[in-house]
């Protein structure tokens, strides 16, 4: 289908694009990547008379160090993250998983904010965001602001980003040195979302872990922090036994919906043998 007649804005500056949010309202739409926006326009699921492009800000895109923490630009693409030499060092976690997300067309215009901001529980980055402890800074009206990624996704389509405001930044804490991580993904081809995903972040002192951040990918209405399963982990060491503990606390809070990929019972089983081989991975990396 041919997306209904819009208005196409090109901003030069955040507080511009913001300007034109607050002047057009609920008829504008921004556009990123355009891989989620734009066939959602063409199916007329979304229908903006407003298209508000914010490719030709610069100031929205790049990767920098900042302190302890690592500095990237809502509009900075996949594949900007995969070759990045600070992620690589810094947060390895993010470059390994973004060469899982879609196929090398997308990653060349796909961008890490676009897949937050649109709130979809297919995506990626919404489970990698929250085991890495992740926020977000958000401009508007009023100023910036800056939210964490636990609590900013509020359901499908659904997150704490005002219609008013523009996505500017990630922040994410740097690992600190013998942090294990892995994001394990199942998926029927390339290019296809996550039949079911899990991210990990953990810390261990000898054989016991100290820390762990555990999310999951497309088996809810948002992306779930396994929170019971982290606990059931905590100042334990990684064995069959614990390792099938925090695989079923995680599979409990699954809510998936039936499609193409799997019905409910197929889907849960797949997050817990995707939070397994997660967790083992990133204890054999914690060094």
């Amino acid at each position: 289908m041919i997306p209904p007649s819009f208005e196409y804005h090109t901003p030069r500056s955040v507080s511009e694009a913001v300007a034109l949010l607050g002047q057009l309202g609920s008829e504008a739409k921004l556009l990123a990547g355009g891989h989620s926006l734009l066939p959602m326009m063409k199916l007329r699921f979304a229908e903006p008379t407003h298209l508000i492009d914010i490719n030709r800000i610069p100031e929205l895109r790049g990767i920098r160090e900042d302190g302890h923490k690592v500095v990237i630009g809502a509009m900075t693409v996949e594949n900007d993250l995969i070759t990045s030499p600070i992620l690589q060092a810094k947060v390895p976690l993010l470059a390994e998983a973004a060469q899982l997300i879609a196929d090398p067309q997308v990653r060349s215009r796909g961008t890490i904010g676009g897949d937050i901001a649109h709130g979809d529980p297919g995506n990626d980055h919404p489970a990698l965001s929250l085991a890495m402890e992740a926020s977000f800074v958000l401009e508007g009206p009023k100023g910036r602001r800056t939210v964490a990624a636990d609590g900013f996704f509020l359901g499908t389509y659904m997150t704490l980003l005002e219609e008013n405001e523009v996505m500017c930044e990630i922040h994410v804490p740097a690992f600190a040195q013998g942090t294990g991580w892995a994001y394990e993904k199942l998926k029927r081809k390339t290019g296809d979302w996550a039949t079911a995903g899990c991210a990990v972040v953990m810390r261990r002192q000898g054989d016991r872990i100290t820390h762990v951040r555990i999310a999951l990918t497309n088996v809810a209405p948002t992306a779930l922090r396994a929170e019971a399963a982290e606990q059931s982990l905590l100042g334990q060491a990684l064995t069959p036994n614990t390792l099938q503990v925090a695989a079923d606390a995680a599979t409990a809070i699954c809510e998936p919906a039936e499609d193409l990929r799997g019905d409910a019972e197929y889907k849960t089983a797949m997050a817990g043998q995707m939070v397994k081989r997660a967790l083992s991975k990133a204890w054999a990396r914690c060094q």
